[in-house]
């Protein structure tokens, strides 16, 4: 027995070196760097952390070696090694200074890449649909993945805490589970097709808005981010801290009272408050919503480390009604993607963003002008075109999602979503024979009562159908109504028109018999929207929403301002569900005089050549 103590102390010390990666004395790395990781191949490997200021660090990684003095100061030392080809073989990391010693092993040599955005994208593989099937396949040594949970941070961390991190972890049935869905979907794809390590760290947090995952030194580069910017600052300044600490010390002594009573002895009663007990989400500069706080606690906090490029999936927060400013969205879209290229020192670090996801009732011809209001729409289209004046479609995407439907917050279908993305980057990232396109709408143009949409590749539905459905057209009254479309035939052969080569597909005809002289249309334009085009008729490629107008969503550019107060939106919708009973009635009256309609509307008029 009297060996116990010494037992205990042993057990304690290989928890925490085989757990962290570390010892117990002053030497330590970041804690971004563990066993089982994964190292970008072909860019050169930085190793950074913290000794006494001025000690020695010799960092050894397979057949490479290095040394580094730590700071007079800050003790914090750094290591460059040379870039290195993926390896598969598990490799040591050891990190020395005086009698202090770090080992790491099993780390291998592949590609890293981010899993940013909001609770979409952290969402695990456990609670999303087929999760049973896709655990059982997940015996895959060669993924890894890393988690970090939310450490919202008014200034920039220089690394994470021991509560919001546990280190690298290999992929097994047993562990699959815990994956970002998204991610795993994505990665895992990437690992079979390459037969290389991939890594992934996933850093979403849920309930973030796209303002707090924007680096904070860039919403100095454009006058939107920076006057919001600027309101965060004022609110912080003008936070009563002591207030908001006294809310909780009176929850704190109530049921601090209610323990005793109950005979809880003194010594296990929880502590009284102070500021740091605070929810982030109380506090300006650190809630999930304001200017760079996930960044800086989640993304930036390692930035040393090379990556390969980043999957990003957001979108709920920022879509909600009263708090929907999708010019500033465009604006911070653009600022995000510069300021991550420019942190990890990468100008053409590959992105691909997965757009904002549907979750609720689908759009039908029930509801369709109605579920039509949507600020969502306009958030989609924000991602769309910030990323997009980054001028660089090589090395970035924007992958519609929208026609993947399920209701709920939390929409279950994630596999898709990771395939797609996955398509993406072995087509145009790493050159192989997958499919993956985009097409873009070249123009529209009024032709007597409607609209034709021509398109730079063929766009049609993936389940034999011919008939365009999702598109919606308007007057000058920019009052939209759900509109009727067809495809130009090029040859009519009755009920055998479902062969693309019998009506042209780049090309759309919009009608409605309720809209004179339209002047504007739109698709895929609701939360969940009513929208069947694929590019080339391929499952796996959605057309993007898309509008030809340009009567925005209402924005102050004024970040204290209130946007849509209740009492407009209620008109809004009042005004909208009017529009969807008109139609309802006015097609019904019309019926005849439209099935007539429609039966020409894709056929050449012999006598005017249209």
């Amino acid at each position: 027995m009297r060996h116990r103590p010494f037992i205990l102390w042993l057990s304690l010390w290989l928890t925490i070196t085989l757990c962290t990666g570390t010892t117990a004395g002053t030497l330590k790395t970041h804690r971004v760097f563990s066993s089982n990781m994964v190292i970008q191949r072909d860019k050169p490997i930085t190793i950074w952390g913290w000794n006494e200021p001025g000690g020695k660090v010799s960092v050894d990684f397979g057949q490479e070696k290095a040394e580094a003095t730590a700071d007079a100061e800050s003790g914090r030392w750094e290591v460059n090694l040379p870039a290195l080809p993926a390896n598969a073989t598990g490799q040591k990391l050891t990190v020395t200074s005086g009698d202090e010693t770090i080992e790491m092993d099993n780390i291998v040599i592949g590609d890293v890449w981010v899993m940013n955005g909001q609770s979409n994208m952290a969402w695990g593989l456990n609670a999303t649909l087929q999760a049973d099937m896709e655990r059982a396949q997940a015996h895959l040594p060669l993924l890894r993945q890393i988690r970090i949970a939310p450490n919202e941070s008014y200034t920039l961390e220089e690394d994470l805490p021991d509560d919001k991190v546990e280190g690298w972890n290999v992929c097994t049935p047993e562990t699959a589970g815990g994956i970002s869905a998204i991610g795993y979907a994505f990665a895992s794809r990437l690992q079979r097709a390459l037969q290389i390590p991939i890594g992934i760290i996933d850093n979403a947090r849920g309930g973030a808005s796209i303002e707090s995952l924007v680096p904070r030194h860039k919403f100095d580069d454009h006058p939107l981010a920076a006057g919001y910017a600027d309101s965060v600052e004022q609110s912080r300044a003008e936070f009563d801290w002591d207030a908001a600490v006294q809310k909780l010390v009176e929850k704190w002594e109530k049921d601090v009272a209610q323990q005793r009573e109950k005979g809880v002895a003194e010594e296990m009663l929880p502590p009284r408050p102070t500021r740091k007990d605070l929810r982030s989400w109380n506090v300006p500069g650190r809630s999930p919503s304001d200017a760079g706080a996930c960044y800086n606690g989640m993304f930036g906090v390692f930035k040393g480390l090379n990556i390969k490029g980043v999957l990003f999936h957001q979108g709920y927060n920022n879509a909600m009604g009263t708090s929907c400013r999708p010019k500033r969205y465009r604006v911070l879209v653009k600022l995000m993607v510069d300021g991550w290229r420019e942190d990890f020192g990468d100008p053409t670090l590959p992105v691909g963003i997965i757009g904002f996801c549907a979750g609720s009732i689908p759009q039908t011809r029930e509801n369709f002008e109605t579920w039509s209001v949507s600020p969502g729409a306009y958030i989609r289209e924000a991602q769309r075109l910030g990323l997009s004046e980054l001028e660089d479609p090589t090395n970035t995407a924007f992958l519609p999602g929208y026609d993947i439907q399920i209701p709920g917050l939390h929409p279950h279908k994630k596999r898709a979503h990771g395939v797609r993305a996955a398509r993406w980057a072995l087509n145009k990232l790493y050159g192989m024979e997958i499919d993956w396109d985009t097409a873009s709408l070249v123009s529209a143009e009024r032709e007597g009562d409607r609209m034709v949409l021509t398109f730079d590749k063929p766009v049609m539905p993936d389940d034999m159908s011919t008939v365009p459905r999702g598109f919606s057209i308007a007057d000058e009254s920019g009052k939209f109504y759900m509109a009727h479309a067809a495809y130009p035939l090029k040859k009519d052969v009755g009920i055998w028109n479902v062969a693309n080569k019998n009506f042209d597909a780049t090309k759309a005809i919009v009608w409605s018999p309720l809209v004179k002289q339209p002047v504007a249309v739109r698709y895929a334009w609701a939360r969940s929207p009513m929208g069947n085009l694929k590019i080339n008729g391929k499952e796996w490629l959605p057309l993007q929403s898309f509008r030809t107008d340009e009567w925005d969503w209402p924005e102050s550019e004024d970040p204290s301002e209130s946007l849509v107060d209740r009492g407009k939106s209620r008109a809004m919708q009042q005004e909208a569900a009017e529009r969807l009973e008109y139609r309802k009635i006015e097609e019904a009256k019309r019926a005849v005089e439209i099935l007539d309609r429609l039966k020409t509307l894709g056929r050449e008029d012999p006598e005017t050549g249209q």
